[in-house]
């Protein structure tokens, strides 16, 4: 239950200079962090761990949810204006926002990623404040069988996401699965697809995969172009909260859908912001006025992926608090880090240390408020690499997708899977196939193998099984009509211009 006197005590704890200070570099260093591409926010998170050995625990606790915020946000600069997705979250949405800032409306599109990335924190954030134990619950009531629906649910967005030909995108979305079959099977452990390659068993890594896809392909589709460098990048305006508020009331609806689907995907243990984004920009296609914008520079595109995938980093927060069950990577360090400074998660955590635990919702409020200057101020020197001549500027950003690429294993192969999967991804946009479903296809690709086999195992192979619970068969149903709609539609069309001829 919520307790104001609590929330009062877990202010005075946050607003103590020294947290103050600490969530301030922690935000700076999130930022930084975040807009580099390949260097997410769990090995940011990672390499802070060490530091919070020697703070108390909610300068410690306070310093992690900053930087994850800061981070999430941050990696949608480079994918703006490089097409370079700096986290795994911004991919969603990085054709949209690099075709807007190649007609010059940059501004417009970081305005948009920064106000709406404090908005969808905001309502996660309150969403952690007062209904926390009772989301969680619904949480857990999820198994293997909704896990499924949720995996082809998000899949069956490919379609939707491929801004062309709906084949093109089945085609792209069947590489990306391909791409994830690579590695040891999770069953039998029988290596598919190694070619007696040993760095090849764990499959390929997805930040490098992504980087090559999205970066590299770039950088080929520049110097084959031989383009003069685009001034209409660099142009850009001080004010970017310009008509923000008219895009606010215009697109109300869809920021709140994105804001609730997002702290919902992110309250599910192992689903996270990743997943949020890419559904909510399916959903928000499917239902759009205007779809055809959708993968050529649509604002509301990003609007409904950049609010889900900040509001998922609450919810992510409500099992791991609640039960110690983290709800993604991030969470799971919390975790621990709430351990080893003697806070247990769970049922005790409310009722022995509800000042800490306030305290962090206070620190959630915080962050995201204190995204808007920080925010404002990464933009503002972001802005300056568009200055750089192309015959600079892309050598640099084929060094950061190298670094990017060999950050994450330490390993020189993941730089040739990224250059593999750059030589790829030129291909088929030369050959106008979408790169985006092959990446939703590689990020969702596991989780719909393992909760699959999980499923079949568990029921003997019985396949009515995924209509067996009530959470599953409702997804299961909401899927099936997603697939059947376009059919449903053209086939009201037909027979409302039939009786109109008649």
């Amino acid at each position: 239950m919520f307790s104001f006197d609590l929330l009062m005590q877990g202010a005075a704890l946050v607003l103590d200079p020294y947290v103050l200070l600490v969530v301030v570099c922690s935000g700076m260093y999130g930022l930084f962090i975040g807009a580099m591409p390949g260097l997410t926010a769990t090995m940011a998170v990672a390499l802070l761990v060490p530091i919070t050995f020697y703070m108390d625990p909610v300068p410690a606790v306070a310093s992690i949810i900053t930087m994850s915020a800061m981070a999430i946000f941050s990696g949608d600069l480079p994918g703006t204006l490089l097409h370079i997705p700096g986290t795994p979250s911004s991919a969603a949405y990085c054709n949209d926002s690099f075709a807007l800032a190649k007609k010059g409306k940059a501004s417009v599109v970081l305005g948009v990623d920064l106000v709406l990335s404090c908005l969808g924190g905001l309502f996660g954030s309150i969403v952690l404040l007062c209904a926390a134990p009772a989301l969680a619950e619904v949480a857990l009531q999820f198994s293997s069988y909704e896990f499924f629906w949720l995996a082809v649910l998000g899949l069956s967005c490919a379609v939707l996401i491929s801004g062309g030909s709906p084949l093109r995108g089945l085609i792209s979305l069947m590489i990306g699965l391909l791409l994830t079959s690579v590695g040891s099977d999770i069953t039998l452990g029988f290596p598919r697809f190694t070619f007696g390659n040993l760095s090849l068993l764990e499959g390929f890594s997805f930040i490098p995969a992504m980087i090559g896809m999205f970066g590299l392909a770039e950088v080929f589709a520049n110097v084959s172009r031989k383009e003069a460098h685009n001034a209409e990048l660099i142009k850009f305006t001080s004010n970017i909260f310009k008509g923000m508020g008219d895009l606010i009331r215009r697109l109300k609806f869809q920021i709140l859908r994105s804001q609730v689907i997002g702290t919902l995907i992110g309250i599910l243990p192992g689903a996270g912001g990743d997943i949020a984004a890419w559904i909510c920009y399916g959903v928000g296609k499917r239902f759009s006025k205007k779809p055809d914008e959708y993968g050529e520079g649509s604002v509301e595109a990003i609007a409904n992926a950049t609010t889900a995938n900040n509001a998922a980093i609450s919810g992510a927060f409500i099992p791991a608090l609640v039960f110690g069950i983290p709800g993604d990577s991030l969470t799971a360090i919390i975790i621990g880090v709430l351990f080893m400074k003697g806070l247990e998660p769970g049922p005790s955590l409310f009722t022995q240390h509800g000042d800490f635990l306030y305290a962090i919702y206070c620190v959630f409020i915080l962050a995201n408020l204190l995204l808007l200057p920080l925010g404002y101020i990464a933009i503002r020197l972001s802005t300056k690499i568009m200055k750089v001549p192309p015959r600079l500027l892309n050598p640099i950003i084929l060094g950061f997708c190298m670094v990017g690429a060999y950050a994450i294993n330490n390993d020189n192969f993941d730089i040739t899977c990224m250059l593999g999967f750059g030589i790829a991804a030129y291909v088929m946009i030369s050959n106008k196939i979408p790169v985006a479903p092959a990446i939703l296809g590689l990020v969702l690709g596991h989780m719909l193998e393992n909760t699959f086999m999980q499923s079949m195992i568990k029921s003997e192979w019985d396949p009515l099984s995924f209509f067996s619970r009530p959470i599953s068969a409702t997804l299961g149903i909401i899927t099936v009509l997603l697939w059947i709609s376009p059919l449903v539609v053209k086939l009201l069309k037909k027979i409302r211009n039939s009786k109109s001829a008649a």
